[in-house]
C-alpha cells in the first residue's frame, strides 16, 4: 500500500514539473522591449531623475510668491529696562507676550528669478531627454542579448545535430571493429569525437543560458522566473541592401535625444551668464508687517491690549551693489567659458555620433561579405561531408577524415550564424540611427 501511495505521488510530482516546464514563457523581442522600457531600474532612475527636474523648476516658480512668517514670544525682566510692547522706561518686574506676522516679496532682483526660471524649463525639457537617451540605451541593450541569445540558441541546434551523427558514426565503427573491417584507432577516434561533441552541446547550453541571464536581468525578471525566447524565422535570411551612410548620420543628428540634450545645454550655461550679470544690477522688495502684544506694566487686560498695541508696518528695501571683492565678475568670466564649453561638447558629440553611425555602417558591410562567403563555405563544406559519410558508408574513408570534415562542417555552420546575426545586428543600429523601430 505505501508503495502504491508512493508511485502515485511520484507521478502526481512529475506530472506537476512537466506542467510548470510546459507553461514557460516565451517572450518575443517586441515583448521583452517594452516590458524593459517599463521595469528597468536604469529607466526608472532617470524618470525620478526627471520627475526632481520638474519640481526644481515648480520651485522656481514659487520663488516670486512672497514669504510670510508668524512669530510669538514670551519674556519676563527685572530692573531696569525698555517696556518691548509700550517702549516706555520701566523699572520693575514685568513679562511681556507679543505676536506677529510678518511678509516679504521681491519685486526686481536683476531679473535672476526670471531668467532661473527659464533656466529650470531649459533643465526639465533637458532631462526628458535623458530620460529618452537612457531608454534607446536599453533597447539597444535588449537587441544585441536577445541577438546573443539566438546565437546561441542556434548553436545548440548545431550542437545536437553533430552529436546524433558522431553517435551514428561510433555504431557503425564499433560494427565494423567488430567486423574486423577497421583498426580500434578508427574506433576510439570516433569515441572521441562524440565525447568532443558532447562537451561542445553542453557548452552551447551553458553559452545559452548566460545570454539568458543577461537578458533577464536588463528585463529586471526575478531569478526563479522561468524565461525562454522565441526564435524568429531566420532559415532563409539576406542581408538588407545598406542606406547611404552620409543620410544616416544626418537623420540620427535630427533624432538622437542626447544630441538635442547637448543643444539645450548651450542655453543652459547662457541662462547661467543672465544670472550672473544680474548680480550687478539692485534688489528692490517689499516688506511689510502686523503685530501685537501684552505687558504686566499695563493696567488692562489681555484681550484689550491686544486690540490696542496693534501695529502694522508697510516699506520698501532697496540694495544696490557697489563692490563684492569682483565675485560677480568672476561669476561672469566663468560662465562666458561653460557657454564655450558647452558648443566644443556638440562638436565633440557630433564627432562620436558620427563614429558610431560609420562604425556600425562598415560593420554592416563587412558582415554582409562575411555572410555571403560564410554561406558559400557552409554549403560546399555540407556537401564535403555529405560525400565523406557515404564515403565512410563503403568503407572508403577513415574515421579520422570523417571527423574532419564533420569539424570543418561544424565550424562553417557556426561561422555562418555569426555573420548572419551580426549583420542583423548593424543594420538594426542603422535602422536605429535613422528613427525607424528596432524589429527581428
Amino acid at each position: 500500500m505505501k508503495q502504491f501511495l508512493y508511485t502515485i505521488c511520484f507521478t502526481l510530482g512529475s506530472l506537476s514539473l512537466i506542467a510548470q516546464e510546459s507553461q514557460v514563457k516565451q517572450w518575443t523581442f517586441q515583448e521583452c522591449l517594452e516590458y524593459a522600457v517599463e521595469h528597468n531600474i536604469t529607466i526608472k532612475d532617470a524618470a525620478y531623475t526627471t520627475e526632481t527636474a520638474n519640481v526644481t523648476l515648480q520651485q522656481s516658480k514659487d520663488s516670486r510668491l512672497p514669504t510670510v512668517n508668524a512669530s510669538a514670544s514670551q519674556g519676563f525682566k527685572n530692573g531696569q529696562s525698555i517696556d518691548p510692547i509700550t517702549s516706555d522706561f520701566v523699572d520693575e518686574q514685568i513679562n511681556t507676550t507679543s505676536f506677529g506676522v510678518n511678509a516679504s516679496v521681491n519685486l526686481f532682483q536683476g531679473n535672476q528669478i526670471k531668467n532661473k526660471i527659464k533656466q529650470n524649463k531649459l533643465l526639465a525639457d533637458q532631462n526628458s531627454l535623458y530620460l529618452e537617451e537612457a531608454k534607446n540605451s536599453i533597447k539597444l541593450s535588449v537587441t544585441q542579448a536577445y541577438l546573443q541569445a539566438l546565437y546561441a540558441k542556434e548553436g545548440i541546434a548545431v550542437a545536437e545535430k553533430t552529436l546524433e551523427a558522431s553517435t551514428k558514426e561510433v555504431e557503425q565503427a564499433k560494427a565494423r571493429l567488430d567486423a574486423g573491417s577497421i583498426a580500434m584507432q578508427d574506433y576510439t577516434d570516433a569515441i572521441s569525437q562524440e565525447a568532443t561533441n558532447k562537451y561542445n552541446l553542453i557548452e552551447a547550453k551553458n553559452n545559452y543560458e548566460q545570454q539568458i541571464i543577461a537578458l533577464k536581468q536588463l528585463l529586471e525578471l526575478e531569478p526563479e522566473v522561468e524565461f525562454d525566447i522565441v526564435a524568429p524565422n531566420y532559415k532563409t535570411y539576406t542581408a538588407p541592401i545598406l542606406p547611404n551612410k552620409i543620410e544616416v548620420y544626418e537623420a540620427a543628428l535630427g533624432m538622437l535625444p542626447e544630441y538635442e540634450a547637448a543643444k539645450l545645454n548651450v542655453d543652459v550655461t547662457e541662462k547661467d551668464l543672465d544670472i550672473a550679470k544680474g548680480n550687478y544690477l539692485p534688489t528692490l522688495a517689499l516688506t511689510g508687517s502686523f503685530g501685537t502684544g501684552y505687558t504686566s506694566s499695563q493696567n488692562m487686560s489681555f484681550s484689550n491690549q491686544l486690540d490696542g498695541n496693534l501695529n502694522q508696518t508697510l516699506g520698501l528695501s532697496l540694495t544696490i551693489p557697489i563692490f563684492n571683492s569682483f565675485q560677480t565678475k568672476a561669476e561672469v568670466q566663468k560662465a562666458k567659458i561653460a557657454i564655450n564649453q558647452s558648443k566644443l561638447e556638440i562638436i565633440s558629440l557630433q564627432k562620436e555620433i558620427y563614429k558610431n553611425v560609420a562604425t556600425a555602417y562598415q560593420n554592416a558591410l563587412s558582415s554582409q561579405e562575411q555572410l555571403e562567403a560564410a554561406k558559400s563555405a557552409s554549403k560546399a563544406a555540407e556537401e564535403s561531408y555529405k560525400l565523406a559519410q557515404k564515403k565512410y558508408n563503403l568503407g572508403a574513408l577513415s574515421t579520422t577524415d570523417l571527423v574532419v570534415s564533420q569539424n570543418t562542417f561544424t565550424n562553417a555552420q557556426l561561422n555562418y550564424l555569426q555573420a548572419k546575426y551580426l549583420n542583423i545586428l548593424y543594420n538594426q543600429l542603422l535602422q536605429f540611427y535613422q528613427g525607424n523601430a528596432i524589429t527581428l
